[in-house]
C-alpha cells in the first residue's frame, strides 16, 4: 500500500510534531514540527527537513552547523498526528551543542542537567 501524505492530520496551523529518535540505540534526540511539504522534501532527499514555527521557513538539519540527520526510518503513529524519524545523527541534535535536547529531568522536585555540552 503506497504512502499517502494526505493521511497525516496535522494541527490548525498545518503542523505535525516529529520526534527524532537514534537509530543506534534508541535515544530520543529532538521534537520539531513538519508541514507537508518538509515531510515531502524528508521522504524525497533522505535529509531531515522541518518547519521552523519561530522563522517561518524550512531547515534542514545540519545545513548550518553539519549536525546532519539522515533519516533511516519514517514512521507515524497509530492515530497519524506523530511522526517518529528513525535517524543517524552526526554530531549533537540540540542547539546547545547536546546530543539530546531532553538533557533535564526532574527528580524530587530538583532539575537535574544530565547531559553536557559536546565539545
Amino acid at each position: 500500500m503506497a504512502f499517502d501524505p494526505a493521511s497525516l492530520r496535522f494541527d490548525e496551523k498545518g503542523l505535525i510534531p516529529a520526534i527524532a529518535q537514534d537509530e543506534n540505540d534508541g535515544a530520543v534526540l529532538m521534537l520539531a514540527w513538519m508541514n507537508a511539504e518538509a515531510v515531502a522534501r524528508t521522504l524525497e532527499t533522505g535529509r531531515v527537513t522541518y518547519w521552523s514555527r519561530s522563522r517561518q521557513a524550512f531547515w534542514t538539519k545540519g545545513e548550518t552547523s553539519g549536525h546532519i540527520q539522515e533519516l533511516v526510518d519514517f514512521r507515524v503513529d497509530c492515530d497519524r498526528d506523530c511522526l517518529l524519524l528513525v535517524v543517524r545523527q552526526t554530531g549533537p541534535a540540540c542547539h546547545t551543542n547536546r546530543r539530546s535536547c531532553f538533557y533535564t529531568a526532574v527528580r524530587d522536585g530538583d532539575e537535574v542537567e544530565l547531559l553536557a555540552p559536546m565539545g
